[in-house]
Protein backbone atom coordinates (compact mmCIF):
# COMPACT_ATOMS: atom_id res chain seq x y z
CA UNK A 1 0.00 0.00 0.00
CA UNK A 2 1.03 3.65 -0.11
CA UNK A 3 3.49 5.27 2.26
CA UNK A 4 1.15 6.97 4.77
CA UNK A 5 1.82 10.85 5.29
CA UNK A 6 4.90 10.69 7.21
CA UNK A 7 6.57 7.97 5.29
CA UNK A 8 5.92 9.69 2.46
CA UNK A 9 7.14 13.68 3.51
CA UNK A 10 10.77 13.70 2.17
CA UNK A 11 9.58 12.83 -1.27
CA UNK A 12 11.00 16.18 -3.27
CA UNK A 13 8.85 18.50 -5.63
CA UNK A 14 10.33 16.45 -8.21
CA UNK A 15 9.21 13.24 -6.84
CA UNK A 16 5.98 14.58 -6.58
CA UNK A 17 5.38 15.93 -9.61
CA UNK A 18 6.88 13.06 -11.41
CA UNK A 19 4.27 10.83 -9.54
CA UNK A 20 1.57 13.04 -10.36
CA UNK A 21 2.09 13.29 -14.19
CA UNK A 22 3.35 10.30 -15.08
CA UNK A 23 0.52 8.72 -12.78
CA UNK A 24 -2.33 10.93 -14.75
CA UNK A 25 -1.07 9.52 -18.00
CA UNK A 26 -0.70 6.04 -17.00
CA UNK A 27 -4.51 6.19 -15.56
CA UNK A 28 -5.68 7.58 -18.35
CA UNK A 29 -4.38 4.74 -20.76
CA UNK A 30 -5.38 1.96 -18.36
CA UNK A 31 -8.88 3.36 -18.38
CA UNK A 32 -9.14 4.50 -22.35
CA UNK A 33 -10.05 1.02 -23.18
CA UNK A 34 -13.12 0.54 -21.04
CA UNK A 35 -14.35 4.07 -20.83
CA UNK A 36 -18.51 4.73 -21.34
CA UNK A 37 -19.35 0.78 -20.07
CA UNK A 38 -20.35 -0.23 -17.01
CA UNK A 39 -18.49 -2.91 -14.38
CA UNK A 40 -20.70 -5.64 -15.30
CA UNK A 41 -19.42 -5.54 -18.97
CA UNK A 42 -16.33 -5.02 -18.39
CA UNK A 43 -16.22 -8.04 -15.94
CA UNK A 44 -18.03 -9.80 -19.15
CA UNK A 45 -15.95 -8.65 -21.56
CA UNK A 46 -12.75 -9.28 -20.14
CA UNK A 47 -13.53 -12.43 -18.32
CA UNK A 48 -12.77 -10.75 -15.19
CA UNK A 49 -11.76 -7.38 -13.73
CA UNK A 50 -9.11 -4.92 -15.42
CA UNK A 51 -5.91 -5.36 -13.89
CA UNK A 52 -3.39 -4.02 -16.43
CA UNK A 53 -2.96 -2.71 -20.12
CA UNK A 54 -5.42 -3.86 -21.78
CA UNK A 55 -6.57 -3.76 -26.19
CA UNK A 56 -9.65 -1.87 -27.64
CA UNK A 57 -12.55 -3.20 -26.79
CA UNK A 58 -13.36 -3.70 -30.79
CA UNK A 59 -10.46 -5.54 -31.33
CA UNK A 60 -9.37 -4.81 -34.71
CA UNK A 61 -12.56 -3.04 -35.59
CA UNK A 62 -11.76 0.21 -33.34
CA UNK A 63 -11.93 2.68 -36.31
CA UNK A 64 -15.54 1.56 -37.48
CA UNK A 65 -17.25 0.48 -34.43
CA UNK A 66 -17.84 3.87 -33.08
CA UNK A 67 -17.28 6.22 -36.50
CA UNK A 68 -17.79 9.32 -34.13
CA UNK A 69 -14.87 8.34 -31.84
CA UNK A 70 -12.16 6.03 -34.55
CA UNK A 71 -9.85 6.07 -31.71
CA UNK A 72 -7.44 3.12 -31.11
CA UNK A 73 -8.22 2.92 -27.48
CA UNK A 74 -5.85 0.30 -25.66
CA UNK A 75 -3.03 -1.19 -26.07
CA UNK A 76 -1.51 1.53 -23.19
CA UNK A 77 -2.47 4.61 -25.87
CA UNK A 78 -3.03 7.59 -23.79
CA UNK A 79 -6.14 9.85 -24.43
CA UNK A 80 -7.13 13.55 -24.64
CA UNK A 81 -6.48 13.70 -21.09
CA UNK A 82 -3.16 13.39 -21.47
CA UNK A 83 -2.68 14.97 -24.55
CA UNK A 84 -4.45 18.26 -22.67
CA UNK A 85 -2.49 17.96 -20.06
CA UNK A 86 0.83 18.06 -21.47
CA UNK A 87 -0.08 20.78 -23.48
CA UNK A 88 -1.31 22.38 -20.05
CA UNK A 89 2.76 21.87 -19.48
CA UNK A 90 3.79 23.64 -22.73
CA UNK A 91 1.61 26.65 -21.93
CA UNK A 92 3.72 27.20 -18.00
CA UNK A 93 6.79 26.72 -19.78
CA UNK A 94 6.37 29.19 -22.31
CA UNK A 95 4.86 31.96 -20.03
CA UNK A 96 7.41 31.13 -16.39
CA UNK A 97 4.49 32.44 -14.22
CA UNK A 98 1.17 32.02 -13.24
CA UNK A 99 -1.56 31.49 -15.70
CA UNK A 100 -5.10 33.05 -16.60
CA UNK A 101 -7.68 32.59 -19.37
CA UNK A 102 -5.60 34.94 -21.58
CA UNK A 103 -2.58 32.10 -21.38
CA UNK A 104 -5.29 30.04 -22.94
CA UNK A 105 -6.44 31.94 -25.74
CA UNK A 106 -2.67 32.79 -26.34
CA UNK A 107 -0.76 30.29 -26.04
CA UNK A 108 -2.83 27.14 -25.86
CA UNK A 109 -5.28 27.05 -28.32
CA UNK A 110 -2.62 28.21 -31.33
CA UNK A 111 -0.57 24.71 -29.43
CA UNK A 112 -3.55 22.50 -29.93
CA UNK A 113 -4.53 24.02 -33.70
CA UNK A 114 -0.94 24.69 -34.84
CA UNK A 115 1.84 22.42 -33.73
CA UNK A 116 1.47 18.38 -35.04
CA UNK A 117 2.53 16.38 -32.60
CA UNK A 118 2.46 12.03 -32.65
CA UNK A 119 -1.14 11.36 -31.42
CA UNK A 120 -1.32 7.81 -30.04
CA UNK A 121 -5.12 7.24 -30.89
CA UNK A 122 -5.10 8.25 -34.10
CA UNK A 123 -1.21 6.21 -34.54
CA UNK A 124 -0.70 9.66 -36.92
CA UNK A 125 1.23 12.84 -36.39
CA UNK A 126 -0.96 15.84 -36.53
CA UNK A 127 -2.73 18.81 -34.66
CA UNK A 128 -4.00 17.62 -31.69
CA UNK A 129 -7.23 19.59 -32.45
CA UNK A 130 -8.02 16.66 -34.35
CA UNK A 131 -8.40 14.32 -31.35
CA UNK A 132 -9.10 16.57 -28.72
CA UNK A 133 -13.51 16.17 -28.20
CA UNK A 134 -16.55 18.54 -29.06
CA UNK A 135 -16.35 20.47 -25.41
CA UNK A 136 -12.77 20.77 -26.03
CA UNK A 137 -12.78 21.82 -29.46
CA UNK A 138 -15.26 24.41 -28.10
CA UNK A 139 -11.73 26.29 -27.30
CA UNK A 140 -10.87 27.13 -30.60
CA UNK A 141 -14.43 27.50 -31.84
CA UNK A 142 -15.12 29.96 -28.83
CA UNK A 143 -11.88 31.83 -28.80
CA UNK A 144 -9.90 31.65 -32.01
CA UNK A 145 -13.19 31.91 -34.54
CA UNK A 146 -15.58 33.74 -32.05
CA UNK A 147 -12.83 35.70 -30.43
CA UNK A 148 -14.52 35.72 -27.48
CA UNK A 149 -13.54 37.30 -23.73
CA UNK A 150 -11.41 34.43 -22.79
CA UNK A 151 -12.50 35.17 -19.01
CA UNK A 152 -15.95 34.04 -20.18
CA UNK A 153 -15.70 31.44 -23.24
CA UNK A 154 -16.85 28.66 -21.42
CA UNK A 155 -20.28 29.47 -21.01
CA UNK A 156 -22.26 27.95 -23.45
CA UNK A 157 -20.51 24.98 -23.38
CA UNK A 158 -21.45 21.59 -22.70
CA UNK A 159 -20.93 21.18 -18.50
CA UNK A 160 -18.57 17.97 -18.29
CA UNK A 161 -14.67 16.89 -16.97
CA UNK A 162 -13.21 18.30 -19.78
CA UNK A 163 -11.54 21.56 -17.79
CA UNK A 164 -10.82 19.69 -14.80
CA UNK A 165 -9.38 16.51 -16.86
CA UNK A 166 -5.97 18.52 -17.16
CA UNK A 167 -5.60 20.87 -14.41
CA UNK A 168 -3.10 18.70 -12.77
CA UNK A 169 0.08 20.75 -13.66
CA UNK A 170 -1.84 23.60 -11.72
CA UNK A 171 -1.96 22.09 -8.90
CA UNK A 172 1.68 21.50 -9.24
CA UNK A 173 2.89 24.67 -10.00
CA UNK A 174 1.34 25.72 -6.51
CA UNK A 175 2.47 22.72 -4.58
CA UNK A 176 1.24 22.74 -1.23
CA UNK A 177 -0.56 25.80 -1.86
CA UNK A 178 -4.58 24.35 -2.51
CA UNK A 179 -5.81 27.97 -2.05
CA UNK A 180 -4.11 30.06 -4.56
CA UNK A 181 -4.31 26.50 -6.82
CA UNK A 182 -8.38 26.70 -6.93
CA UNK A 183 -8.45 30.11 -8.01
CA UNK A 184 -6.09 29.70 -10.81
CA UNK A 185 -7.36 26.74 -11.66
CA UNK A 186 -10.84 28.90 -11.64
CA UNK A 187 -9.43 31.81 -14.20
CA UNK A 188 -7.93 29.31 -16.30
CA UNK A 189 -10.86 27.39 -17.13
CA UNK A 190 -13.47 30.26 -17.40
CA UNK A 191 -11.95 29.78 -21.04
CA UNK A 192 -13.47 26.35 -21.52
CA UNK A 193 -16.05 25.63 -18.94
CA UNK A 194 -18.60 27.18 -16.41
CA UNK A 195 -20.83 26.04 -13.53
CA UNK A 196 -19.72 22.58 -11.55
CA UNK A 197 -17.50 21.80 -14.48
CA UNK A 198 -15.08 24.80 -13.61
CA UNK A 199 -15.63 24.62 -10.03
CA UNK A 200 -14.51 20.67 -10.50
CA UNK A 201 -11.43 22.17 -11.98
CA UNK A 202 -10.72 24.26 -9.08
CA UNK A 203 -11.45 21.32 -6.83
CA UNK A 204 -8.92 18.81 -8.66
CA UNK A 205 -6.23 21.25 -8.59
CA UNK A 206 -6.44 21.88 -4.89
CA UNK A 207 -6.59 18.03 -4.57
CA UNK A 208 -3.65 18.06 -6.24
CA UNK A 209 -1.94 20.95 -4.45
CA UNK A 210 -2.91 19.48 -1.17
CA UNK A 211 -1.50 16.22 -2.05
CA UNK A 212 2.02 17.58 -2.51
CA UNK A 213 2.08 18.76 0.97
CA UNK A 214 4.89 16.73 3.28
CA UNK A 215 2.76 14.38 4.95
CA UNK A 216 -0.52 14.38 3.24
CA UNK A 217 -2.82 11.62 3.46
CA UNK A 218 -5.62 10.49 0.93
CA UNK A 219 -8.26 11.52 3.90
CA UNK A 220 -6.10 15.42 4.17
CA UNK A 221 -6.58 15.64 1.00
CA UNK A 222 -10.35 15.03 1.10
CA UNK A 223 -11.10 17.80 3.75
CA UNK A 224 -9.17 20.26 1.81
CA UNK A 225 -11.25 19.78 -1.08
CA UNK A 226 -14.56 20.11 1.39
CA UNK A 227 -13.42 22.99 2.70
CA UNK A 228 -13.16 24.59 -0.61
CA UNK A 229 -15.76 22.98 -3.11
CA UNK A 230 -19.00 24.72 -3.61
CA UNK A 231 -22.35 23.53 -4.21
CA UNK A 232 -23.34 20.24 -5.41
CA UNK A 233 -19.93 19.44 -6.46
CA UNK A 234 -18.98 19.61 -2.47
CA UNK A 235 -22.46 17.69 -1.58
CA UNK A 236 -21.10 15.02 -4.09
CA UNK A 237 -17.51 14.95 -2.74
CA UNK A 238 -18.79 14.46 0.74
CA UNK A 239 -21.41 11.64 0.30
CA UNK A 240 -19.25 9.35 -1.97
CA UNK A 241 -16.16 9.90 0.42
CA UNK A 242 -18.45 8.89 3.26
CA UNK A 243 -19.36 5.51 1.37
CA UNK A 244 -15.78 5.03 0.68
CA UNK A 245 -14.77 4.93 4.48
CA UNK A 246 -17.11 1.48 4.66
CA UNK A 247 -14.83 -0.14 2.07
CA UNK A 248 -11.28 -1.04 1.57
CA UNK A 249 -11.21 -3.12 -1.88
CA UNK A 250 -12.71 -1.31 -5.14
CA UNK A 251 -15.02 -4.19 -6.14
CA UNK A 252 -17.18 -3.93 -3.31
CA UNK A 253 -17.33 -0.17 -3.73
CA UNK A 254 -17.95 0.22 -7.17
CA UNK A 255 -21.70 -0.28 -6.81
CA UNK A 256 -21.93 1.94 -3.50
CA UNK A 257 -19.95 4.73 -5.09
CA UNK A 258 -22.28 4.91 -8.42
CA UNK A 259 -25.21 5.03 -5.68
CA UNK A 260 -23.27 8.05 -3.74
CA UNK A 261 -22.99 10.11 -6.76
CA UNK A 262 -25.86 9.11 -9.03
CA UNK A 263 -28.19 11.83 -7.48
CA UNK A 264 -25.34 14.19 -8.37
CA UNK A 265 -24.66 13.36 -12.01
CA UNK A 266 -26.79 14.44 -14.87
CA UNK A 267 -25.43 12.38 -17.51
CA UNK A 268 -27.80 9.71 -15.83
CA UNK A 269 -27.29 5.72 -15.73
CA UNK A 270 -26.95 4.99 -19.29
CA UNK A 271 -23.11 6.33 -20.29
CA UNK A 272 -23.76 6.35 -24.04
CA UNK A 273 -27.63 7.93 -23.96
CA UNK A 274 -27.22 10.87 -21.31
CA UNK A 275 -30.30 12.80 -20.14
CA UNK A 276 -32.03 15.48 -21.27
CA UNK A 277 -30.81 17.24 -18.35
CA UNK A 278 -27.37 16.34 -18.92
CA UNK A 279 -24.30 18.56 -18.76
CA UNK A 280 -26.29 21.57 -18.59
CA UNK A 281 -25.01 24.42 -15.99
CA UNK A 282 -26.77 23.81 -12.20
CA UNK A 283 -25.68 24.63 -8.77
CA UNK A 284 -27.13 21.61 -7.37
CA UNK A 285 -25.46 18.68 -9.73
CA UNK A 286 -21.67 17.91 -10.27
CA UNK A 287 -19.18 15.71 -12.53
CA UNK A 288 -18.83 12.33 -11.35
CA UNK A 289 -15.76 11.54 -12.27
CA UNK A 290 -13.78 14.16 -9.24
CA UNK A 291 -15.77 12.69 -6.63
CA UNK A 292 -15.30 8.98 -7.81
CA UNK A 293 -12.07 9.85 -8.00
CA UNK A 294 -11.37 10.96 -4.31
CA UNK A 295 -13.47 8.01 -3.05
CA UNK A 296 -11.18 5.67 -4.65
CA UNK A 297 -8.50 7.05 -3.25
CA UNK A 298 -10.02 6.87 -0.15
CA UNK A 299 -10.75 3.00 -0.40
CA UNK A 300 -7.29 2.54 -1.54
CA UNK A 301 -5.84 4.27 1.37
CA UNK A 302 -3.85 6.10 -1.07
CA UNK A 303 -2.30 3.18 -2.90
CA UNK A 304 -1.63 4.06 -6.85
CA UNK A 305 -2.40 0.94 -8.03
CA UNK A 306 -5.58 0.15 -6.01
CA UNK A 307 -6.55 3.76 -7.17
CA UNK A 308 -5.93 3.51 -10.59
CA UNK A 309 -7.35 -0.01 -11.20
CA UNK A 310 -10.72 0.80 -9.33
CA UNK A 311 -11.04 3.49 -11.00
CA UNK A 312 -10.57 2.02 -14.53
CA UNK A 313 -13.52 -1.03 -13.25
CA UNK A 314 -15.57 1.58 -12.53
CA UNK A 315 -16.28 1.97 -16.36
CA UNK A 316 -18.32 4.85 -17.02
CA UNK A 317 -15.93 7.94 -17.96
CA UNK A 318 -13.15 6.13 -16.40
CA UNK A 319 -10.00 7.23 -18.41
CA UNK A 320 -10.60 10.66 -16.78
CA UNK A 321 -11.37 9.08 -13.08
CA UNK A 322 -8.29 7.46 -13.21
CA UNK A 323 -5.95 10.00 -14.39
CA UNK A 324 -7.60 12.08 -11.44
CA UNK A 325 -6.88 8.99 -8.97
CA UNK A 326 -3.74 8.61 -10.63
CA UNK A 327 -2.43 12.31 -10.26
CA UNK A 328 -3.29 12.36 -6.85
CA UNK A 329 -1.98 9.06 -5.50
CA UNK A 330 1.48 10.16 -7.45
CA UNK A 331 1.46 13.45 -6.42
CA UNK A 332 1.13 11.85 -2.63
CA UNK A 333 3.97 9.65 -3.42
CA UNK A 334 2.69 5.75 -3.91
CA UNK A 335 4.58 4.55 -6.90
CA UNK A 336 3.47 3.97 -10.24
CA UNK A 337 4.22 0.62 -11.47
CA UNK A 338 7.61 0.86 -13.91
CA UNK A 339 5.85 -1.86 -16.00
CA UNK A 340 2.91 0.33 -16.61
CA UNK A 341 4.61 3.51 -17.38
CA UNK A 342 7.57 2.10 -19.25
CA UNK A 343 4.79 0.17 -21.77
CA UNK A 344 2.56 3.47 -22.25
CA UNK A 345 5.49 5.80 -22.42
CA UNK A 346 6.46 3.17 -25.55
CA UNK A 347 2.91 2.35 -26.93
CA UNK A 348 2.28 6.50 -26.66
CA UNK A 349 5.73 7.39 -28.05
CA UNK A 350 6.05 9.86 -25.03
CA UNK A 351 8.17 10.50 -23.25
CA UNK A 352 6.23 10.64 -20.03
CA UNK A 353 9.38 11.88 -17.73
CA UNK A 354 10.20 15.10 -19.62
CA UNK A 355 6.67 17.00 -18.75
CA UNK A 356 7.44 16.53 -15.10
CA UNK A 357 11.22 17.54 -15.44
CA UNK A 358 10.26 20.65 -17.36
CA UNK A 359 7.06 21.72 -14.93
CA UNK A 360 9.06 21.47 -11.59
CA UNK A 361 11.62 24.07 -13.19
CA UNK A 362 8.86 26.11 -13.99
CA UNK A 363 7.31 25.40 -10.50
CA UNK A 364 10.63 26.70 -8.75
CA UNK A 365 10.65 29.70 -10.87
CA UNK A 366 6.99 30.65 -10.04
CA UNK A 367 7.43 29.77 -6.32
CA UNK A 368 10.82 32.81 -6.58
CA UNK A 369 8.76 34.98 -8.38
CA UNK A 370 5.59 34.72 -5.35
CA UNK A 371 8.00 35.12 -2.58
CA UNK A 372 9.35 38.14 -4.16
CA UNK A 373 6.30 39.63 -4.74
CA UNK A 374 5.24 38.68 -1.44
CA UNK A 375 8.06 41.03 0.08
CA UNK A 376 7.25 43.76 -1.57
CA UNK A 377 3.60 43.29 -0.65
CA UNK A 378 4.62 43.10 2.90
CA UNK A 379 6.84 46.40 2.62
CA UNK A 380 4.33 48.52 1.06
CA UNK A 381 1.83 47.62 3.99
CA UNK A 382 3.92 48.05 6.37
CA UNK A 383 4.56 51.49 5.31
CA UNK A 384 0.98 52.01 4.99
CA UNK A 385 1.08 51.71 9.17
CA UNK A 386 0.12 47.89 8.87
CA UNK A 387 2.22 45.27 10.79
CA UNK A 388 5.56 43.99 9.40
CA UNK A 389 6.94 40.91 9.02
CA UNK A 390 8.86 40.98 12.04
CA UNK A 391 6.42 42.32 13.78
Amino acid sequence: MTPKGEESAGASLADRITGALVGAAVGDALGGPVEGYSPDQILERHGGRVHSIVGPWNGDDWRTARPIAPYHKGDGHVTDDTLMTHALVRVYDRVRDHLDAYAIADHLVPDLMTNPRWIPELETETIPLHRIFLAEKWLATRLHYGHADPREAGVGNIVNCGAAMYMAPVGLVNAAHPRAAYAEALDITGAHQSSYGREAAGVFAAAVAAATAPGATPDSVVGVCLSMAKDGTREAIERVCETAAHHSDFESALAPLRDAVAPYDTVGPDYRSPSLGARRPSRLHAIEELPVALGMLLVADGDYRHAVLGSVNYGRDCDSIATMAGAIAGALGSPVPEDWSKRVAEASRLDLWEPPRVLAGVAREVFARDVERRRVHEESFARLGGPSCSD
